[in-house]
């Protein structure tokens, strides 16, 4: 029983710190911080008029975090079942930095990295 819940809480933990993480990027994106848009892992920034580009990521990020959340605070036994399609997003930035020759390094230490964290998270708190 002590090793379930170590599990679960580790699982929770994980879930947290993606959920507040990943709202404090959107948060920088939508401030259009150039610094976080050029830590993505694709070649090239978009140009100046283009830059709304990171707001709509930025709120993309910050539904995330709040969705991870609202299902942490309000169906906890749900939690691995929105952890698991979620996970599609980093992994699909991943593939959409590699498609366009971006840094292989961001991809995976970041984007993949974020996904299998995700997927861990679920595994963890379905155990």
């Amino acid at each position: 029983m002590k090793g379930s819940l170590m599990l679960h809480v580790i699982g929770m933990v994980l879930s947290w710190i993606g959920a507040v993480g990943i709202i404090g990027i959107g948060i920088a994106y939508l401030m259009k911080h150039e610094g976080n848009a050029s830590g993505f892992g694709l070649p090239t920034l978009p140009s100046p008029d283009a830059r709304g580009w990171w707001q709509v990521k930025g709120i993309r990020d910050i539904g995330t975090g709040l969705t991870l959340i609202v299902f942490a605070l309000f169906a906890p036994a749900q939690l691995p079942l929105a952890l698991l399609p979620m996970a599609v997003i980093p992994f699909g930035d991943a593939c959409i930095i590699l498609a366009n020759k971006g840094s292989r390094k961001t991809a995976y230490s970041v984007h993949v990295s974020t996904a299998v964290a995700m997927l861990i998270a679920a595994g963890l708190l379905v155990l």
